[in-house]
């Protein structure tokens, strides 16, 4: 079905940690210039039309914002600034991602002022700081191509799946320490943070459910959704779903439905969409959240008025 193309990280390693690695300058970038928010999403990144994009991010001289994109249409890193100006770095299949940060962060200031970000990489098995490395090369612009359209695919489900409950949400949020595509769901009440670590104690000192697709990774080498909640009992993951490809991993810690079956279905869309609601079903009913919550993510929102 070629609106749901197979991938894989097996089959695409080297593009996906190199497109991984660029990622990582964007929200680098947003870390830096966006004002701060709850559970850090000024730091996601959003998957637009045109790839992997910033929001609107201050220019560091006061100037205007400054948007940046990996545009996965055209394969190129974008710099735009909102008076019109534009700086353009192509995404080639032998360019150092050392070589393209370098690039990127020369555009941005020439654009918008100075900075200076963190380039060490995060939540990834490399340590090379990211305006240093010249191991990620490989960029098969065929693999990425078919990324994009699998990921605009798993984004429309989950911006689906999110549009009706009535709870706090957040949009779809592409995080560039996972690489991956996520809504979260919220009950309304705190939560303690599953350890001290930084990212962990600023992203989850709330109750949630989560539901997100990502390409794999060396843990598990097939594309996939994925759900789990936090806090969530020990007995979480002893109920199977209502959906018979679906299983819980408990190396993740994490309910999973592999793209390879979604993109087997008649219906790849229904699938996945009945996935993700019957994840959060299950969420709901093993950490006792208000019904009408639940209720409101399956489709029964209250009647617009």
């Amino acid at each position: 079905m070629p609106n749901w193309p197979a991938i894989s990280y097996d089959r695409g390693q080297e593009t996906c940690d190199t497109l991984h690695a660029h990622c990582q300058v964007l929200g680098k970038l947003a870390v830096r210039l966006a004002p701060p928010e709850h559970q850090l999403q000024h730091a996601a990144l959003r998957l637009t039309a045109r790839g992997w994009e910033t929001a609107p991010l201050p220019a560091p001289d006061g100037s205007g914002s400054l948007v940046v994109v990996l545009d996965l249409r055209v394969h190129e890193t974008a710099v735009e600034h909102s008076s019109g100006r534009v700086e353009r770095v192509a995404l080639t299949p032998d360019r150092a991602v050392g070589v393209v940060t370098r690039e990127v962060l020369a555009a941005v200031r020439r654009l918008g002022g100075a900075l200076e970000i963190d380039p060490t990489p995060q939540e990834v098995p490399w340590s090379v700081p990211l305006d240093e490395d010249g191991e990620h090369t490989r960029y098969d612009q065929s693999w990425a191509a078919d990324y994009f359209v699998a990921a605009t695919q798993a984004a429309l489900v989950l911006a689906e799946f999110r549009a009706p409950y009535i709870g706090r949400s957040t949009p779809v949020n592409a995080w560039w320490g996972s690489f991956d595509l996520a809504v979260n769901l919220f009950s309304g009440l705190p939560a303690d943070p599953p350890s001290r670590d930084f990212i962990m104690r600023n992203a989850m000192n709330a109750q949630e459910v989560a539901v997100g697709w990502w390409p794999g990774d060396a843990r598990h080498g097939n594309a996939a959704f994925y759900s789990y909640a936090h806090p969530a009992p020990d007995d979480f993951g002893s109920t199977r779903l209502p959906v018979p490809q679906a299983r819980w991993d408990g190396a993740l810690g994490e309910y999973i439905l592999d793209w390879d079956d979604v993109c087997a279905s008649s219906d790849p869309r229904g699938l996945a969409l009945e996935f993700a609601r019957a994840a959060f079903r299950h969420a709901c009913a093993m950490c006792a959240w208000d019904p009408g919550l639940a209720a409101s993510a399956d489709g029964h929102p209250p009647p617009l008025v």
